[in-house]
């Protein structure tokens, strides 16, 4: 897997995300994936990633990630800065954030490490 590749897939899941499809997310990990986010928390494996994603798109239903490049971070990495708006399903509270995420994958494709900082 190339370089080109990686930012392909990192791009597809952003799409993805923003689509709130997680049945279409979670074939991009494994069992021993790990998401970590500052505001989320670590989570390991396919299952557990999701249902941390279906809790998350239930409590921010519009919730989307803008992002403007994405850059190779060493080998296998990809890592963009991005702007995230959503409102809050329970309060009506709107939410914007900024932070920056990484994604590892392996040769294979699968996501092997995601950090949301």
């Amino acid at each position: 897997m190339n370089r080109v590749e990686r930012i392909e897939l990192a791009k597809a899941y952003v799409a993805l995300s923003n689509s709130h499809k997680v049945a279409f997310i979670l074939p991009m990990f494994t069992e021993q994936s790990i998401y970590h986010s500052i505001h989320a928390g670590e989570f390991k494996g396919r299952d557990a990633i999701g249902k941390m994603m279906a809790d998350f798109f239930g409590r921010y239903p519009d919730v989307v990630w803008n992002v403007s490049e994405y850059r190779m971070a060493g080998e296998r990495a990809v890592e963009f800065d991005f702007v995230m708006t959503a409102t809050e399903a329970l309060s009506g509270e709107c939410i914007e954030r900024n932070g920056t995420e990484r994604i590892e994958f392996a040769d294979d494709g699968y996501i092997t490490h995601l950090k949301v900082s």
